[in-house]
C-alpha cells in the first residue's frame, strides 16, 4: 500500500463540521427556534469559507484540481461499469458533482431560511416550501454520498472515510491513478 497526504485539515474540519451542523439542525434542533437558525447561519458561513479555501488553498482543497468535465464524469461511469479501477488521489468526477449539489443545497436552504425571517418574505408558502424541498433533496443526495462512498471504498480497496478523518489516501501499490 502507498499511503498519499491528500486532505488538509481545514478540509477535513469542514467536513466533519457540516456533516455535524447539518445532522443537528435536520435532526435535532426545533425549526422554529434561534439554535436552528445560528446553526444555519454557521453552516452557510462554513460554507462561504470553503469556497474561499477552494480558491487559495492546497492543491487537493482547490476547485480546479477536481472540476467535473463531462469527459471526467464519462470516463469515471466507463470505468465503473467496465470494471477498471482507476483511483483518484483528490476526488473522482461523481464525487466532485455531489461536492456541488451539496454546498448548492447547504447554501439555498440558507438563503431560504434566512428569507422566511425577512419582512418581505415572511408568510410567503413558496419560500418555506422551497426550504423543505431543499432540506429533502440535501436529505436524499447525503444518504446517495455515503451509500457511494461505502461502495468506492469496497470497489476500489481504498478507505475513503479513514482518509477523510486522518487526510491520508492509502491506495494498493501500483494502482492507476490520476492525480
Amino acid at each position: 500500500m502507498t499511503s498519499y497526504k491528500v486532505w488538509d485539515p481545514f478540509v477535513r474540519v469542514f467536513h466533519w463540521a457540516l456533516v455535524a451542523g447539518f445532522a443537528a439542525n435536520a435532526l435535532f434542533t426545533d425549526d422554529e427556534s434561534k439554535l436552528h437558525e445560528w446553526l444555519g447561519y454557521a453552516l452557510v458561513t462554513l460554507i462561504a469559507v470553503r469556497l474561499v479555501w477552494g480558491v487559495i488553498g492546497p492543491r487537493y482543497a482547490r476547485f480546479t484540481s477536481f472540476w467535473p468535465t463531462v469527459s471526467k464524469v464519462t470516463a469515471q461511469v466507463s470505468d465503473m461499469a467496465t470494471g477498471r479501477t482507476r483511483l483518484h488521489l483528490g476526488h473522482t468526477p461523481l464525487g466532485a458533482l455531489m461536492i456541488f449539489n451539496l454546498l448548492g443545497a447547504v447554501l439555498l436552504i440558507g438563503v431560504t431560511g434566512y428569507m422566511m425571517t425577512t419582512d418581505a418574505f415572511w408568510g410567503i408558502d413558496w419560500v418555506e416550501e422551497v426550504h423543505e424541498a431543499l432540506v429533502t433533496w440535501a436529505e436524499i443526495s447525503i444518504v446517495l454520498h455515503i451509500a457511494a462512498v461505502i461502495w468506492e471504498s469496497r470497489r476500489t480497496g481504498v478507505n475513503l472515510p479513514r482518509a477523510m478523518i486522518t487526510g491520508i489516501k492509502t491506495v494498493p501499490d501500483g494502482a492507476r491513478t490520476d492525480p
